[in-house]
């Protein structure tokens, strides 16, 4: 039987499941392999930070995903596909692993979090194209 998200360590297993996931999939392992070359090593521990805030309100992440992700946008235009493939690995992947509020709450904000970023960057265009 699955049981909800509890603690720091059930971030960094759905993390890590996750991200395992981006890297083979046709859609979004260029952006990271190819565009941006993340180093995981340093990559990853952001990311359970910043999913550790979310479900926990910790207040152990600071940084600034908009404007990573304009950058990112800035480099190699984002399309909804993207964000529709990211959010469609993230439920799957918290559906794999757990069930309860807390993952409840995490999808819905993945969901939130990737349609604020859908409408502020990719609906937009590129930095270059607007001079």
């Amino acid at each position: 039987m699955k049981t909800d998200i509890q603690t720091a360590d059930d971030i960094k297993t759905l993390v890590n499941s996750f991200y395992e996931k981006v890297k083979q999939d046709e859609a979004l392992h260029y952006f990271f392999t190819d565009v941006v070359k993340v180093d995981w090593e340093k990559h990853l521990p952001v990311m359970y930070r910043f999913w550790d805030n979310i479900v926990f309100h910790t207040g152990s992440y600071a940084g600034n995903p908009m404007e990573v992700h304009q950058h990112l946008h800035n480099k190699c235009h984002l399309h909804k596909l993207h964000f529709d493939r990211w959010i469609t690995l993230f439920n799957e992947t918290v559906d794999e692993l757990f069930e309860g509020e807390k993952a409840f709450q995490i999808k819905q904000r993945a969901l939130s979090i990737a349609t604020v970023m859908q409408i502020k960057i990719a609906d937009m265009p590129r930095e270059e194209s607007v001079y």
